[in-house]
């Protein structure tokens, strides 16, 4: 009967520790995240993303910003970007801001590997969890 017990016991506490990891390995709901990328010449501004707990986001790009919404269904993932703002950018970010907001919204799949989140499509994206 002990043993039973303890049996019941461990299996309880891996299913418990392998639900905490799929946890931390899920999208990242209610999480700022900034791309892995070089600052462009005259900036020190990197593009970032927060993404609300359903889904919006609000995007801060090399220069413009706007909105968008992410659906997520297993590994599946959609970004359908909203409202860009033209904050009179030079033509360079002006082109690197749209490139990536036409990159977001090609993505397909997406996959999480602790603070780091791989949105794939034609071009892969690579954001990080933003530290305090």
């Amino acid at each position: 009967m002990v043993l039973f017990k303890r049996l019941v016991c461990a299996a309880v506490a891996m299913l418990a520790m392998s639900t905490l990891a799929r946890a931390e390995d899920g999208f990242p709901f209610g999480t700022e995240m900034t791309l892995e990328a070089l600052p462009q010449a005259g900036s020190k501004r990197i593009p970032n993303i927060e993404i609300g707990d359903h889904g919006e986001v609000v995007l801060e790009l090399w220069c413009k910003g706007g909105k968008g919404q992410f659906s997520v269904a297993g590994n599946t993932v959609i970004f359908v970007p909203g409202q860009i703002q033209d904050r009179s950018c030079p033509p360079a970010r002006a082109q690197a801001d749209d490139e990536l907001v036409a990159a977001l919204a090609s993505v397909e799949t997406w996959k999480r590997q602790g603070d780091v989140l791989t949105l794939i499509g034609p071009k892969p994206l690579r954001f990080r969890t933003t530290g305090n």
